[in-house]
């Protein structure tokens, strides 16, 4: 049953909002932004982001294959290089290490395969899904009512 409903106070939400949609308009890959969105749900066990963002990776042509084996993305063969980055990032950045941060060979992986401003903008992927995560999880959001898009 959920807590609350965070949408009843819109001006808070403003904010997470509009990064959202810088997000999508930034130049990313599609299908890395929901990659990133949905390994940092798994991470933060958020049954309602993960519910939402398997649908918009779907309609936006992802596989089961590739949504039913992130969890174990570094033992599968089927994402590439600038993906496997992307997601050692997104762990990294979600989990912080409390004295060492982010590892130094995440950086340089990362910089290998993203340009300084790319790597911004999937750091802000990062910040705004675990934002959003910190919000569904309290509230209770409830998952399976999400339609592709709605957001």
């Amino acid at each position: 049953m959920p807590r609350f409903n965070a949408y009843k106070r819109p001006d808070a939400l403003k904010p997470l909002l509009a990064l959202g949609d810088y997000i999508r308009s930034c130049g990313l890959e599609q299908s890395l932004i929901e990659l990133v969105q949905m390994r940092a749900s798994q991470l933060n066990g958020c049954a309602y982001c993960l519910d939402m963002h398997s649908n918009d990776a779907r309609a936006a042509g992802e596989t089961e294959q590739r949504l039913y084996v992130l969890q174990a993305w570094r033992e599968a063969p089927f994402y590439t290089a600038r993906e496997r980055a992307a997601l050692a990032w997104c762990e990294a950045v979600t989990r912080l290490d409390p004295i060492h941060g982010v590892p130094d060979e995440v950086y340089e992986e990362a910089r290998a395969q993203f340009s300084e401003e790319e790597l911004i903008d999937l750091n802000m992927v990062v910040i705004v899904i675990n934002g959003w995560n910190r919000i569904a999880i309290p509230s209770r959001a409830e998952p399976g009512h999400y339609k592709p898009g709605k957001h």
